[in-house]
């Protein structure tokens, strides 16, 4: 009984770290977009798109609001997008996109990372071209009907769809994330989630004593602060 207690425990926590992770992320998120398109949802789509974003995770509407007032708040501090390459364990490409107010702090990090766990932090371009930008949408099954829509999908710019039990999942090219996202709130359609990712061309194989190298570099990357995604072509 203790050990299922222990596991059930060990479990609610992580749940709760993830949840806290992606109140983090999405936060900066949003205070990036509202310093740069203005604090005013219906006049910044990427602003408003992030609110929603961060609905579809739960995060309580004060985090939201109190996020977007960190751009005029007096002690607020500047946040850079940044994004770093590197090779983790057996050649493993690894792209890190970090929101930070301390660049100098967040590549030294890094770095250490990288060297202490069997990869190498790059110089920009050195794996970049081993990904594809791609808009990512995400929609609830019962907000959508994609044999009626598909055809506008792809007028929208939609180079693939997939769909699971409880959604449907767009793919764009970086270039058509705009249009898509304007094209499916001109049709009033409810996103769940709408986000840039880079998606691995190629994958690099690697044995199973190899693969938990590997991800044990990726977990610390994702469990610093500055860090708001990784992405790796790990098979």
């Amino acid at each position: 009984m203790g050990r299922v207690f222990e596991k059930r425990k060990y479990t609610m926590f992580a749940r709760f770290d993830r949840m806290a992770k992606a109140f983090t992320k999405i936060g900066k998120e949003i205070t990036i977009a509202a310093k740069i398109g203005g604090p005013d949802p219906a006049n910044n789509p990427r602003l408003r798109q992030l609110i929603q974003n961060a609905k579809g995770v739960n995060m309580p509407k004060d985090r939201v609001e109190n996020a977007i007032k960190r751009i005029t708040a007096k002690d607020a501090k500047d946040l850079h997008e940044l994004v770093y390459e590197g090779y983790g364990p057996h050649g493993v490409a690894i792209m890190v996109e970090c929101a930070s107010d301390n660049p100098t702090r967040t590549v030294s990090n890094l770095r250490v990372h990288f060297n202490r766990n069997g990869g190498n932090l790059g110089n920009n371009g050195s794996v970049e071209f081993l990904f594809d930008r791609k808009g990512v949408f995400k929609i609830a099954k019962a907000n959508i009907n994609l044999e009626e829509m598909e055809l506008d999908l792809i007028d929208f710019g939609a180079d693939d769809f997939q769909t699971t039990d409880e959604e449907v999942i767009i793919y764009t090219s970086f270039n058509n994330f705009g249009n898509m996202a304007k094209g499916l709130e001109s049709k009033n359609i409810t996103v769940t989630s709408a986000e840039v990712q880079r998606i691995p061309n190629n994958l690099k194989e690697v044995n199973e004593a190899q693969e938990e190298e590997v991800l044990k570099l990726i977990e610390i990357i994702e469990a610093d602060d500055d860090v708001q995604s990784v992405y790796h072509n790990l098979a």
